[in-house]
């Protein structure tokens, strides 16, 4: 985040089932913290539907992707 200039943008992703959507956001808010930068969130990405979620399935639930603007 220290890298991105002020009002540029920063894509993110995870490709981890041991990582679930709560973790992964909370691990980019500590970062954004660390770096002492505003993060806000324009867009929440997710798998394709070539690579469907199965509702009984949480761990097919693996890829998460979110889109910032860096302050």
């Amino acid at each position: 985040m220290n890298r991105v200039k002020s009002g540029g943008l920063l894509f993110t992703f995870s490709c981890s089932q041991v990582v679930d959507s709560q973790l992964f956001r909370d691990t980019i808010t500590a970062a954004a913290l660390e770096a002492g930068r505003q993060a806000k969130i324009l867009h929440v990405l997710s798998q394709g539907p070539d690579h469907p979620v199965n509702l009984v399935l949480p761990e097919t639930s693996y890829l998460k992707g979110l889109v910032l603007e860096i302050r």
